[in-house]
């Protein structure tokens, strides 16, 4: 039996949710939601603390980054504490998680693409204009065209 296409599926979930922009930007919950994402990178990566620091440290070419530095990063009660953009790409780096870029453009209503990802939102948009191609030249085709030759007195 052939699927509806309009009818969903309740079970399946979409690989590439389509998001909105949220109206309000809703700086504290979206502070205190990146440092608990930050915090489950942390309990999530191979590698502890210090570690991380040290690797931080590295991507940055500093020569040393304090765990204690990192646990104000994750800690939600320091509001004064915000990772910068080039720090927080060094955390990412450091602990291997990608997704949390992610995490950040999705109030924007954007979705992070991976890789050959791209490629496949390349290749739906090639198909979706072959579909607006191939409905015009339907359309102009559905007319006969009466080419008029010289010396043709028709």
């Amino acid at each position: 039996m052939k699927r509806d296409p309009a009818q969903f599926d309740l079970f399946s979930t979409a690989l590439f949710p389509v998001r909105t922009a949220a109206e309000k930007l809703d700086l504290d919950r979206f502070r205190s939601k990146l440092k608990r994402e930050m915090a489950r990178a942390i309990r999530e990566c191979q590698y502890d603390r210090p570690t991380i620091a040290a690797r931080m440290a590295q991507y940055l070419r500093l020569e040393s980054i304090s765990k204690a530095a990192l646990d104000a990063y994750t800690a939600e009660s320091k509001v004064t504490h915000d990772i910068s953009l080039v720090r927080f790409k060094a955390f990412v780096r450091a602990t291997g998680a990608v997704w949390l870029w992610d995490y950040i453009v999705s109030d924007d209503g954007l979705l992070l693409l991976e890789g050959d990802e791209a490629r496949l939102a390349e290749i739906a948009r090639v198909q979706q204009e072959r579909k607006v191609l191939s409905a015009e030249l339907k359309l102009l085709t559905s007319t006969p065209v009466n080419i008029r030759r010289k010396g043709d007195r028709s």
